[in-house]
C-alpha cells in the first residue's frame, strides 16, 4: 500500500515527541536526567492489542516519559527485548537517527558530559564549529549509554532562532530542535514527508574537515534538507551522504534499540483519527496520532480504541 492511498487526509501539525527503545528504561532515564537535565514526567506500563499493533511488537512495555523544555522523550523497555544497537553503525548508515539538543553554551554542556561518563563520542576532537555555509553552528555528536546518537547544538548568538531565544536565559539545556535521519534518496524521502504535510524549509550541502570530524566520516559530503510540519520546531532533517559506503546492517525490528520513533500529531480528535505506525522509505519509524487532552504525546498509543497498522510505501 503506498502512502498516498493509505491515508491522504493525514497532515502533520507537529512533531510531538520522540520514542527511544531501551533494554533498561530506568538506567537510561537516570543518564538523561543527571547529565542532560531532562525532567521526569511519568512512569507506566503499556500493553494490549492496539499497543502491540502500533508498535509492531508482541507484548507490552515499561515506559518512562521525560521532558526537556517543551519537548517530550519516551523510553520504551519492551517485555520482549530486541537486539542491541549495532556497534559498527556509522553516521552515514541508514539506521542513523539522532535528535539535537539545543544548549545555551556548548562549552559547559560538553564539560558536564565529559564529567559524567557512560557515553561514547561520535565526533572527533570535541565540539566543531561549522562554516557559515552550514549555519555557523557549533555541534557535538555522541551516543548515549545504549548507543542512541545524540547531538549538542549551539546556535551563534546573532543567529539564534526565535523559538530558542527566551529559554536561553534560564537553562543550559534548552530543548530539542530537530531529529536528523540518514536517507538513501533525498528526493524520495522529501516526497514521502511532503505527503504528510511537511514543507522544505532549508537546504545545504555540508562538507569539509569540520563536517568530517563532526560525523567521524571520511570525505563527508552530506546534503541536508530541513522539513517542517505546521509547527516549525521541532522539525525533521534528512541527511543524504554522498561518496560513502553505507553499512549493511539488517532491517531494524520494532523492539530493537535502534528502532527510534518520531511521534507526530495531526489535527483532529482521538475519536476521529486512527493512530497509525508508518515506516519511511529508509526504515525509520513514525507514529501518527491525534492529541488527547491531558495526556502525554504517546499515551494515545495505549488509550486508542482503533486498529492501527504499519504501512510501508512501495
Amino acid at each position: 500500500m503506498d502512502m498516498q492511498s493509505a491515508n491522504p487526509q493525514l497532515q502533520v501539525r507537529k512533531l510531538a515527541g520522540f520514542g527511544l527503545t531501551t533494554p533498561n528504561a530506568r538506567q537510561l532515564s537516570e543518564f538523561y536526567q543527571k547529565v542532560l537535565d531532562f525532567r521526569l514526567l511519568g512512569n507506566e506500563q503499556r500493553s494490549g492489542g492496539e499497543f502491540e499493533r502500533l508498535m509492531g511488537v508482541e507484548g507490552g512495555a515499561s515506559v518512562i516519559t521525560l521532558g526537556l523544555g517543551e519537548e517530550v522523550v519516551e523510553l520504551l523497555q519492551f517485555d520482549r527485548p530486541g537486539r542491541l544497537y549495532p556497534e559498527d553503525a556509522a553516521s552515514s548508515d541508514l539506521c542513523f537517527q539522532h535528535f539535537a539538543i539545543v544548549v545555551a553554551d556548548i562549552r559547559p554542556a560538553y564539560q558536564k558530559l565529559i564529567s559524567a561518563g557512560g557515553w561514547t563520542a561520535i565526533s572527533i576532537d570535541g565540539p566543531q564549529q561549522l562554516p557559515a555555509s552550514s549555519g555557523s553552528v557549533t555541534a557535538f555528536k555522541f551516543r548515549d549509554p545504549d548507543g542512541h546518537p545524540l547531538e549538542l547544538l549551539e546556535f551563534p548568538s546573532d543567529r539564534m532562532p526565535p523559538y530558542w531565544q527566551s529559554p536561553s536565559q534560564a537553562s543550559l539545556f534548552l530543548g530539542i530542535d530537530h531529529s536528523a535521519i540518514s536517507v538513501a534518496d533525498g528526493a524520495a524521502s522529501i516526497e514521502f514527508y511532503r505527503r504528510l504535510g511537511f514543507r522544505v524549509a532549508g537546504h545545504s550541502f555540508n562538507s569539509g574537515p569540520e563536517q568530517e570530524r563532526l560525523d567521524a566520516v571520511g570525505h563527508a559530503q552530506v546534503e541536508v534538507t530541513a522539513l517542517e510540519p505546521q509547527q516549525a520546531t521541532p522539525h525533521v532533517e534528512l541527511l543524504c551522504y554522498r561518496s560513502v559506503t553505507r553499512g549493511t546492517s539488517s532491517v531494524v525490528r520494532g523492539n530493537d534499540v535502534a528502532a527510534t520513533r518520531l511521534i507526530f500529531h495531526v489535527d483532529g480528535s482521538a475519536e476521529s483519527v486512527t493512530p497509525q505506525g508508518l515506516i519511511d522509505p529508509d526504515g525509520h519509524r513514525l507514529v501518527i496520532s491525534a492529541p488527547i487532552s491531558g495526556c502525554s504525546p504517546t499515551e494515545a498509543l495505549s488509550n486508542s480504541g482503533s486498529s492501527p497498522a504499519f504501512v510501508k510505501p512501495e
